[in-house]
């Protein structure tokens, strides 16, 4: 059984993973600018990883120069941009419920770029799937509560979307030769080159590794020092559900992937409910359970997807 969904388990494990590291996510902006929380993740993800693999398989890492140029703009458009896309509409004021919307209609982008570009055959159960999981978010996100415009920050919320597209287009593709591992290394290697050039090194605030940080929520009052937060960020909300995302697409095709990623601001919106008391309401609830619908659908949806 385990087998035979061996994808759809890693990607909700990863979706998963990525959800409960929400929470120490939130605590840690609070003393750490996003953009070089994602900068931190990058890089340590390439430290970690690129160690370990250098200490006991070097080989499955080794490229070609003719190889270079994917692979840099993978990390770049597929790791870099999508968090940097993101970042951007929530610093501008964007909603994070509505910059999580712009970005997931990634799954819309695939499915045009399979049919019109790719010129292949995209079921119809596949775009019912997409559209029930985005009415699902809007629903969970109750988009239309706090709306704000700023032309900036939808447009980094769109840039976020076209990047996570690419990101699952170009790990459909480039999976096939290279193992998940490799893959994240690469793509976490030159996602960290291009932050590592817009945000200097040598300035980033270290002194956030040492500051006492309150864990807030249900544990409020407990304080933490900021490097164990910040090394179960780079672990368990970075290494290992990217991962888990990776070595699932192997299995499945990039437009199903994308669907059961909607799956992660749900389980998001569950943990911030038990940690930090955010309830719901029952608009909430029916979107959660269509967006469990359409992921439903995309998944019998794979079997007659022809990409």
């Amino acid at each position: 059984m385990l087998s035979k969904h061996r994808g759809e388990f890693f990607l909700i494990l990863g979706a998963f993973f990525f959800a409960l590291s929400g929470i120490t996510i939130t605590v840690v902006l609070k003393h750490l600018p996003a953009f070089r929380l994602a900068e931190f993740r990058s890089v340590t993800a390439v430290l970690i990883l690129g160690t370990l693999v250098a200490l006991t398989r070097p080989e499955i890492i080794k490229m070609v120069r003719a190889e270079i140029p994917r692979l840099g703009i993978y990390g770049v458009v597929g790791f870099a941009l999508v968090n940097f896309g993101y970042l951007l509409g929530i610093q501008r004021g964007v909603p994070i419920a509505l910059v999580l919307i712009i970005e997931f209609t990634a799954s819309i982008w695939i499915a045009l770029w399979i049919k019109f570009v790719r010129k292949s055959f995209v079921a119809r159960e596949m775009w019912v799937a997409i559209a029930f999981s985005i009415l699902g978010l809007v629903l969970v996100a109750k988009a239309w509560d706090g709306f704000a415009f700023d032309l900036i920050g939808i447009g980094g919320a769109v840039m976020s979307a076209f990047a996570l597209a690419a990101y699952f287009l170009m790990s459909e593709k480039i999976g096939k030769k290279r193992e998940p591992i490799a893959l994240l290394i690469f793509g976490m290697g030159f996602a960290s080159i291009f932050w590592l050039v817009v945000l200097p090194p040598w300035t980033f605030p270290f002194e956030v590794f040492t500051e006492e940080m309150d864990l807030s929520g249900v544990a409020e009052g407990f304080l933490v020092p900021g490097w164990i937060l910040m090394a179960l960020i780079a672990i368990f909300g970075t290494v290992i559900p990217y991962l888990c995302v990776l070595t699932g697409m192997r299995s499945l095709s990039a437009s199903t992937s994308s669907v059961i990623g909607m799956l992660e601001p749900v389980l998001a919106g569950a943990f911030a409910w038990f940690w930090f008391g955010q309830s719901w309401d029952a608009i909430q609830l029916i979107g959660a359970a269509t967006v469990l619908f359409g992921i439903y659908l995309a998944d019998r949806a794979k079997s007659v997807v022809r990409e």
